[in-house]
C-alpha cells in the first residue's frame, strides 16, 4: 500500500511537472505542442537528424532529468581529492593516487622525495620552517669561488592561482616547497650551499628583455585579486612581486658567478620564464628569467653566453628574444611532434635569423617517452660539439624537470641520474661557470629528486656510474640526424659526425631489411620441404 501510494504520488508530480513544462513551452513557442504531437506520431521513424533539427521539443521527455528525479540525485555527492604529488583527481575511497601511487596523507612537502609515497612517515622527523630557514641563510658572506650559490625567497610562494577550478593548477607553490624540503633533508641547503640576498629586478633591467607594454601588463596584476594572461597563465596580487624577485635572483646569481664571487649556482625560483617573450606572458611564465640572467652575465663581463634548455616544452620566448643575437647561443631539447606539442614552435628548421643563423639549435623529439639514452646521445653528438665550437664564457640551463619520469604533462622518462650526467657534461664548458634556473616540472617527487641530483653535481659530486646502454632509440637517432643535417651548414664540426652516424644508420637499415627478407622467405617455404630434422620441439632447440 505504501509503495503504491508513493508511486501514485510520483506519477502525479510527474504529470504536474509535465503540464507546467507544456504550458511554459507553449508560452515560449506556440508551435511546440503541435510539433510534439506531429513528431510523436512519427516517433518510430525518428532519426538523429530529426531530433537535432527539433532541439528543445523533447527536452522534457527525458525522465532522468525531471525535477523530482533531480532532487533525489542531488542527495548523492561524489567526493574527490587531489594528489599532492601530481595534482590528479582521485575518488575519496582511494587511499593512493591512481596515476602516481602517492598516498593521500603523504608528507612530501615536509620530507621531500625522502617521504614514503605509500603512507605517512613515522620514522622521519619534520624539518620545521624550511622556507624561513632558507631565507635566513642570506646573511652569509659570499665566499669567492668556493661553493654553490642558491637563489630563493619565500615570497615567491605567494604566487598562486586564486580561482578554484575542477583541477589543481600544476604550477603551484608546492613545487618549491618539495625541492626545499629535499635539499634540507639531504643536508645540502642549508648546509653545503649558501644563498644570495633576494632583490627585485628593476624596470631598467627588464626593458632590455621585454617591451614596456609587457612590463606594465605584469605590474598591473598587483591591483587585482585574480587575473589571467592566457587561459592557463594566472596571476594574483603577489605575482608581479614574485616575478620581479625571480628575475632579480637570476640576474644576481649570473653576476656573482661571472665575477667569480660564486663557483656556480641554482635559481630555485618561480614563476618560470622561458615561454615569456618580448611582448607576451604565456605558458605559466611572466618574465623570462634566463634571458635576464644572460644579459646580466654579459654586463658582468661574459662575452658569449650559452642557454641550454632541457624543459620538455620549447622555450619559444627565449628563442624569440635571442634569435637575431650571435652572442647568445640557444639550444633546446623538447617534445615537438610536428608542432602538435605545446607551444608548437621549435622545429629543427628554426635556426635564427638576420645574420644569426645557426645560433638557435632545436632538437625536436617526435614522440613522448624520451629517456636518458636519447638525451645523452644528443648531448654527445649535437650539444657538446656545437657548444665547444661556440666556446661560451658563461652557461645557463633552463632546467625544466617536466621531461622527468612520472611528470603528468611531459610524459617522458629522464631519471635523476640522467639529469646529473647532463649537468656534469655542461659543467666542463665555460670554465665551470654554470647557472641552473628552475623552469617547469610538476611531479613533486620527480622534480625534487632531479633538482637534488643536479645540485649535488654542482657541488662537485660524481654523477654516478655511466648510464647503461646509451644507444638512442630509432626515433631519437632520426631526430639527431635531422638536426645534424641542418646545423652542419653553420657548425663545421658537425659534418664528420653526420657522415659517421648516417653510414651507421644505413648499415642498420640494410641489416633490418635483409633480416626481414630472410624471415619472409622462410615463411613462404612450404612446411613439407623443411624435412623431419627441422621439426624440433622449441624446448629442445639449441641456443
Amino acid at each position: 500500500m505504501v509503495s503504491g501510494a508513493l508511486k501514485t504520488t510520483e506519477n502525479s508530480l510527474h504529470k504536474q511537472a509535465s503540464q507546467v513544462s507544456d504550458a511554459n513551452d507553449a508560452v515560449a513557442d506556440p508551435d511546440i505542442p503541435a510539433k510534439r504531437a506531429r513528431l510523436q506520431k512519427e516517433q518510430k521513424d525518428l532519426t538523429f537528424q530529426d531530433i537535432y533539427q527539433n532541439d528543445g521539443v523533447f527536452d522534457d521527455e527525458d525522465s532522468d532529468w525531471e525535477p523530482f528525479q533531480l532532487h533525489k540525485c542531488m542527495d548523492f555527492e561524489i567526493k574527490k581529492w587531489f594528489c599532492r604529488n601530481c595534482t590528479m583527481v582521485n575518488l575519496d575511497h582511494d587511499d593512493c593516487c591512481y596515476i602516481c601511487g602517492e598516498h593521500t596523507d603523504s608528507k612530501i612537502l615536509s620530507h621531500g622525495f625522502f617521504a614514503s609515497p605509500l603512507a605517512q612517515d613515522e620514522n622521519l622527523t619534520e624539518v620545521q620552517g624550511i622556507a624561513k630557514g632558507l631565507k635566513d641563510v642570506g646573511s652569509q658572506e659570499l665566499v669567492a669561488n668556493s661553493s654553490t650559490a642558491i637563489g630563493f625567497d619565500e615570497r615567491m610562494l605567494l604566487h598562486a592561482e586564486v580561482e578554484k577550478k575542477s583541477t589543481l593548477h600544476p604550477e603551484r607553490p608546492d613545487r618549491l616547497q618539495a625541492i626545499a624540503a629535499s635539499l634540507a633533508r639531504a643536508g645540502i641547503f642549508p648546509g653545503k650551499c649558501y644563498s644570495i640576498p633576494a632583490r627585485e629586478i628593476t624596470p631598467e633591467e627588464l626593458i632590455t628583455v621585454h617591451s614596456l607594454e609587457h612590463i606594465e601588463s605584469v605590474e598591473v596584476t598587483s591591483e587585482s585579486l585574480s587575473s589571467y594572461f592566457t587561459s592557463d597563465t594566472y596571476a594574483n596580487e603577489h605575482s608581479a612581486l614574485a616575478a620581479r624577485l625571480a628575475a632579480g635572483l637570476c640576474a644576481d646569481l649570473a653576476s656573482a658567478i661571472v665575477s667569480e664571487r660564486a663557483k656556480n649556482g641554482f635559481a630555485l625560483v618561480r614563476p618560470p620564464g622561458h615561454h615569456a617573450g618580448v611582448r607576451h606572458a604565456m605558458g605559466f611564465c611572466l618574465h623570462n628569467n634566463a634571458a635576464v640572467a644572460a644579459l646580466a652575465a654579459q654586463a658582468a663581463g661574459a662575452r658569449k653566453v650559452l642557454i641550454l634548455d632541457w624543459d620538455v616544452h620549447h622555450g619559444n620566448g627565449t628563442q624569440e628574444i635571442f634569435e637575431q643575437n650571435k652572442s647568445v647561443l640557444y639550444i633546446s631539447l623538447h617534445r615537438h611532434e610536428g608542432g602538435k606539442f605545446y607551444p608548437g614552435t621549435g622545429a629543427a628548421e628554426e635556426v635564427g635569423s638576420m645574420g644569426a643563423e645557426g645560433y638557435c639549435v632545436n632538437i625536436p623529439w617526435s614522440r613522448g617517452g624520451v629517456g636518458d639514452n636519447d638525451y645523452i646521445f644528443s648531448f654527445q653528438h649535437v650539444v657538446l660539439p656545437i657548444a665547444a665550437e661556440f666556446n661560451p664564457d658563461f652557461t645557463i640551463v633552463s632546467a625544466g624537470f617536466d621531461a622527468a619520469r612520472g611528470d603528468p604533462l611531459g610524459c617522458c622518462d629522464i631519471t635523476p641520474s640522467g639529469y646529473a650526467h647532463m649537468t656534469h657534461m655542461l659543467n666542463a664548458l665555460s670554465g665551470g661557470k654554470l647557472l641552473v634556473i628552475l623552469e617547469g616540472g610538476y611531479n613533486l617527487r620527480s622534480i625534487s629528486s632531479s633538482a637534488t641530483a643536479v645540485i649535488k653535481v654542482l657541488l662537485g659530486e660524481s654523477p654516478g656510474c655511466e648510464l647503461e646502454n646509451s644507444f638512442p632509440s630509432k626515433a631519437g637517432l632520426q631526430t639527431v640526424l635531422e638536426v645534424l643535417k641542418i646545423q652542419m651548414n653553420f657548425w663545421p664540426a658537425l659534418g664528420p659526425i653526420f657522415v659517421t652516424l648516417e653510414s651507421q644508420w644505413r648499415v642498420y637499415c640494410f641489416g633490418k631489411k635483409r633480416k626481414h627478407i630472410k624471415k619472409r622467405h622462410r615463411i613462404l617455404v612450404p612446411m613439407w620441404r623443411w624435412g623431419r630434422k627441422f621439426i624440433i620441439p622449441f624446448s629442445e632447440r639449441p641456443p
